[in-house]
């Protein structure tokens, strides 16, 4: 049986990150992180976001 990591909204994975939520988008539509959710709602994988080298960051 495969895990499911958990998935979080923009404003959680910047925190996460101590980025802002304009620069998670931004890393989303530049295809650096993938986006789940739907059309109104995004959400990150905390496990992908977690395995971002620090220099990305």
């Amino acid at each position: 049986m495969s895990k499911r990591s958990a998935r979080v909204p923009t404003s959680l994975a910047a925190l996460a990150l101590g980025v802002s939520e304009a620069t998670i988008r931004q890393w989303a539509s530049r295809g650096k992180i993938t986006r789940y959710g739907t059309k109104r709602q995004a959400l990150y994988d905390l496990t992908e976001l977690s395995e971002l080298p620090q220099a990305d960051r």
